[in-house]
C-alpha cells in the first residue's frame, strides 16, 4: 500500500495537507478481479462528505484507473472532501486479467455496479484508511465521472438504458447517491455515427427522461468528439438538455475533452492543458456538491456570481 501526504489548496487558496491512501482491496464475490479503490481526504475535518469518481477511458493506462485524475482529485480533498476511486474493469491496467470476462471489454454493468459496492463497504473503508475513522458523513454522498465515467454517473443518477445482450430495459439508480457532476459526459443516442458507435451499442439506448437526481453537467466548448457523432460540443450537454430539473450546466471556455487536464498532471493526450481552468472546474463543482449535499449552503450561488462578475470569465452556467 501507499500513503502520501500532498499539499493542495482549497478555495480561498489557502494551502492544505491532503492525505492519499492506496489500494485499498475489496473483495467481491463474482466479480473478476478484487475491487481496488484509492481514497483520498483532507488532513483534518469531520463529517466530511464523499465523492466516488469514476475514471473515462483514454489512451494511457494508469489515468484510467485508481491512479488519475489528481489534478481535480487533490483539489476536491483541499475542499473537504473524500474521493473514492475505484480501478473499474475497463481500465487497461486490468485487461491481461478481464480480457475474457462477462462484459468484457467495456463492462458497462460492472463499472456502475462498482460504485454500489464501494458504499456497501463503506464502513470498512473508513476503518482501513489511517486517521479517516470516524469523519466521513456516510449521509453525504456524491457521485463524478469523465467521459465513459460520465456515462457511469448517469446510470447511477437515473438514467436507463437496454441491454441489447439480454433485452429489457436496465435502471442502475443508486439511492444513496444525493447528487453528481458529469464531466464531458456522452449524449443521446440517436446521432451516433461515428466509429465507435458500433464498439458501444449500449450508448445508443440511453434515456436522460428518469435522471431525476440533481446534477452538474459539464461542457468544454471545443469537445468535438467525433469519433462518436458529428453533433459537435452540445452533445455533451444531452444529459443536461434531455433530463427533469433540477441541473445546471457549466460551459468551459476553449475547454475540449480533458477539460483543462482533469485526468493527469502533464498528460500527454491533453490537447487544452490549463491549470488555471482545471482550478475554476474545481472550484465549482466542489461548490456545487456542497449546496446540494448541506442544505442551505449559499456556496453554489457565490461561485456562479463570483464567475459572471469575472472580467474575462472561464464559462458560464445555466439552470433549470
Amino acid at each position: 500500500m501507499s500513503t502520501s501526504t500532498i499539499t493542495s489548496a482549497d478555495a480561498s487558496g489557502t494551502p492544505v495537507p491532503v492525505l492519499s491512501f492506496s489500494p485499498v482491496v475489496l473483495p467481491v464475490p463474482g466479480r473478476p478481479v478484487d475491487l481496488q479503490v484509492r481514497v483520498t481526504a483532507p488532513a483534518t475535518g469531520t463529517g466530511l462528505a464523499v465523492i466516488l469518481l469514476s475514471h473515462g477511458q483514454g489512451p494511457s493506462h494508469h489515468l484510467s484507473s485508481l491512479n488519475g485524475y489528481a489534478p481535480l482529485v487533490d483539489l476536491w480533498a483541499a475542499q473537504g472532501f473524500v474521493v473514492i476511486q475505484p480501478t473499474h474493469l475497463t481500465s487497461r491496467t486490468l485487461s491481461h486479467l478481464v480480457a475474457d470476462a462477462p462484459g468484457a471489454p467495456f463492462f458497462w454493468r460492472s463499472r456502475s455496479e462498482d460504485m454500489s459496492h464501494i458504499l456497501d463497504r463503506l464502513d470498512m473503508i473508513e476503518k482501513a484508511v489511517p486517521l479517516l475513522a470516524g469523519r466521513i458523513d456516510h449521509a453525504k454522498v456524491a457521485v463524478a465521472g469523465h467521459s465513459f465515467g460520465g456515462f457511469t454517473s448517469s446510470l447511477l443518477l437515473g438514467a436507463r438504458v437496454t441491454d441489447a445482450d439480454e433485452g429489457g430495459v436496465v435502471s442502475l439508480l443508486e439511492p444513496r447517491i444525493k447528487a453528481g457532476v458529469l464531466l464531458a459526459a456522452p449524449g443521446r443516442g440517436d446521432v451516433l455515427n461515428g466509429p465507435m458507435a458500433d464498439a458501444l451499442p449500449v450508448f445508443r439506448t440511453i434515456d436522460f427522461s428518469t435522471m431525476a437526481a440533481p446534477a452538474l453537467v459539464v461542457v468544454g466548448d471545443e469537445d468535438d468528439s467525433r469519433h462518436f457523432t458529428d453533433m459537435g460540443p452540445d452533445w455533451h450537454a444531452d444529459p443536461y438538455t434531455l433530463a427533469p430539473g433540477p441541473k445546471a450546466l457549466l460551459t468551459l471556455f476553449g475547454a475540449g475533452h480533458g477539460l483543462g487536464g482533469i485526468a493527469g498532471y502533464d498528460a500527454a493526450e491533453t490537447t487544452d492543458e490549463n491549470p488555471e481552468r482545471v482550478a475554476v472546474l474545481a472550484r465549482l463543482t466542489a461548490a456545487y456538491l456542497r449546496t446540494r449535499l448541506q442544505a442551505g449552503a449559499p456556496t453554489w450561488q457565490a461561485a456562479c456570481e463570483a464567475l459572471t462578475a469575472d472580467a474575462h470569465p472561464m464559462g458560464r452556467v445555466e439552470s433549470k
